[in-house]
């Protein structure tokens, strides 16, 4: 039995200018802005203040109560002003891809998120998806919504849509 790989896109757009958002966007530190506080989500180590290619940001983040992970991601592409992606060297996921990509529109900027990912442990994790990572992942993306549209204004927000990719064929299916 194959394993799904579950992907997650969120998408808004700020009426700001490009510039401004890629400023935001790509400093490392403002991640924890944009992180709900019940995740205590604290970067222990970041060596740039804006991202580049090759960068190793570390983390720390609250699973649940008393259970706490280290998370270390690498910058693995920089397009400056267009888009860039980060992809988990350790932590809570057996894969974890997340594109941020950027485009200038009429009314600011379009922000959009997308996320491929997938938990280990089998069954195990299937189980914990449908349970508690899916909705998860939802509060986080609504909550930087929210975030965005209180700092910058916002003039739509289309919701992180959870789906599944069937890795062999990569056709996109709703869980």
């Amino acid at each position: 039995m194959s394993s799904a790989i579950h992907v997650i896109n969120s998408e808004q757009e700020l009426p700001i200018s490009m510039d401004e958002a890629w400023d935001f966007f790509s400093t490392p530190r403002n991640l924890e802005k944009l992180t709900p506080k019940n995740l205590q989500f604290k970067i222990l180590t970041c060596s740039h203040d804006s991202m580049v290619q090759g960068q190793i940001i570390s983390y720390k983040i609250r699973l649940m109560p008393l259970v706490w992970m280290n998370w270390v991601t690498e910058i693995t592409h920089v397009r400056e002003n267009d888009y860039f992606i980060d992809d988990q060297r350790s932590g809570p996921y057996k894969i974890w891809h997340h594109r941020h990509t950027f485009t200038e529109t009429e009314n600011g900027v379009l922000m959009q998120d997308q996320v491929h990912y997938l938990l280990p442990f089998g069954i195990l994790g299937k189980i914990v998806h449908v349970l508690f990572v899916r909705a998860q992942l939802k509060k986080i993306f609504a909550f930087r919504s929210e975030i965005l549209a209180e700092k910058f204004g916002s003039q739509s927000h289309k919701a992180a849509k959870p789906s599944a990719v069937n890795h062999l064929k990569c056709d996109l299916g709703k869980i």
